[in-house]
């Protein structure tokens, strides 16, 4: 089902949903990574095995540093991390206690992103954090790229579909390391 706005996006994350929206490069699936019935949901339509882990994505970096351990990067780590956000870059950082092992995987650390889609940082605050992002697919399946083909691929599994344009970006987000600074996926 379509939701018509920011708000009903919010009441079904609020109600331990599996949430479509648009990102940057593809559409995203995501939900509450604090409530791990709704991860565990997430995982399931996906069919992702949780040793992968999943990204967290926010509308602003306040909003990720509980999940962070930020006392474990040095100044110049972060430094180069927030001089490329808001963007389409995702960030694999330390991960605070907070985080459980179904949002992490088999990693210590964190994916993290602060994106600069308007719609999904109008979606995260709102909702007052960050809700977990990956692509609108089955594994093995391309991203889904509009609204259409989300309903046409997950849209009976979903209960909630954000409509609304990508970014204009033709992949998903790159990942970096934040300690070693190398790119670990190009964007």
């Amino acid at each position: 089902m379509r939701v018509k706005n920011v708000e009903q996006a919010v009441q079904a994350l609020t109600a331990g949903e599996v949430l479509a929206y648009p990102t940057e490069g593809v559409f995203g699936v995501g939900c509450d990574p604090d409530n791990i019935s709704a991860v565990e949901k997430l995982l399931a339509l996906k069919k992702r095995p949780v040793e992968k882990g999943l990204i967290l994505i926010a509308a602003t970096y306040q909003q990720l540093i509980p999940y962070i351990k930020e006392e474990q990067l040095t100044a110049e780590q972060l430094a180069r991390v927030k001089e490329s956000w808001p963007g389409h870059v995702t960030w694999i950082m330390p991960a605070s206690e907070r985080v459980s092992h179904w949002v992490s995987g088999q990693f210590d650390t964190i994916a993290v992103r602060v994106t600069d889609h308007p719609l999904v940082k109008e979606l995260c605050l709102a909702y007052g954090k960050p809700i977990t992002s990956t692509s609108a697919n089955l594994s093995g399946q391309p991203p889904c790229m509009t609204t259409e083909e989300v309903e046409q691929q997950l849209g009976d599994q979903l209960v909630a579909i954000l409509a609304g344009e990508t970014g204009g970006k033709l992949k998903p987000s790159e990942i970096r390391d934040a300690k070693t600074l190398t790119i670990l996926r190009k964007g």
